[in-house]
């Protein structure tokens, strides 16, 4: 699926028309067909392996560095780990490479990104060794459309986020016994909390190695490693997500105030 325009590419939470309203559309609270929406949990062993490794280590390793909490997953844990990548910036699979032996960088690709994001990911590729996965929903932009009516990020957010991004990493996340993101502390109040180690509800293991980071020691390690970034970083987009539901800050302002920008949504489901 290619990108959705550039940085002008944002179409705006508008409600859908009379037309749209009055068609005969699944209701989006049914998931399309042809494909699992949650994730099979890991048994009630691994569950309790991953309870036992979040009390001895989660509290030691929210002094450690990044670099330390990878280095401690690559000993502790066995099976696969996912590392998420929004395509942002590339400090996760900088931190990644050449500590996660058995990693494997993950993009979701909604079908509704800015051009930047997909160019973003095609040079990641190209950059690091671990091998990425580019994961999809089942249904392109315009089957979406045709089953649940135009817009639908428009009328129901919420269903769009869940069919576009929560189901398709569930579905991602079933070979892998712990996953990595890049969740941090300072990005929402919804995110105040989040602990190093946490376990999710399928049991596995799920790490944010950089949760304590501050926009400011982000961009330090940027610079130090001359990361790979999404440029429209650069253009007012410090917190970027599809193009349809994106819009610029001013400076000053909330950096995450531009996703779903006119509505009271503030996530899109895959970190609550």
């Amino acid at each position: 699926m290619s990108g959705q325009g550039g940085a002008g590419g944002f179409l705006g939470l508008n409600g859908v028309g009379n037309n749209d309203q009055q068609a005969d559309y699944r209701d989006p609270e049914t998931s399309p067909k042809g494909g699992d929406t949650s994730t099979t949990p890991l048994s009630d062993e691994q569950r309790q392996a991953h309870v036992e490794l979040v009390a001895k280590w989660g509290q030691q390793l929210e002094t450690a560095t990044a670099e330390e909490i990878m280095e401690w997953a690559e000993e502790h844990l066995e099976g696969p780990i996912a590392v998420t990548m929004s395509m942002q910036d590339t400090v996760l699979a900088e931190l990644a490479e050449g500590r996660l032996h058995s990693g494997e960088l993950v993009f979701l690709d909604t079908g509704y990104h800015f051009k930047e994001t997909i160019e973003t990911r095609d040079n990641v590729e190209q950059r690091y060794q671990l091998p990425l996965k580019t994961v999809e929903p089942v249904l392109s932009r315009e089957e979406q459309d045709e089953t649940y009516g135009p817009r639908l990020y428009a009328s129901n957010p919420t269903a769009c986020c869940r069919m576009r991004k929560v189901e398709p990493l569930a579905r991602m996340l079933n070979p892998f016994e712990a996953w990595i993101s890049g969740v941090r502390r300072v990005d929402a109040p919804t995110r105040a909390t989040t602990p190093v180690l946490e376990v999710d509800r399928t049991g596995r293991l799920k790490i944010n190695p950089i949760v304590t980071w501050t926009d400011e020691e982000v961009e330090q390690y940027i610079t130090d490693h001359d990361l790979i970034i999404n440029p429209l970083t650069k253009q007012g987009y410090p917190s970027i997500g599809c193009a349809t539901c994106t819009l610029p800050v001013a400076e000053g302002e909330d950096p995450r105030s531009g996703r779903w920008a006119g509505t009271n949504k503030v996530e899109c489901g895959l970190h609550t």
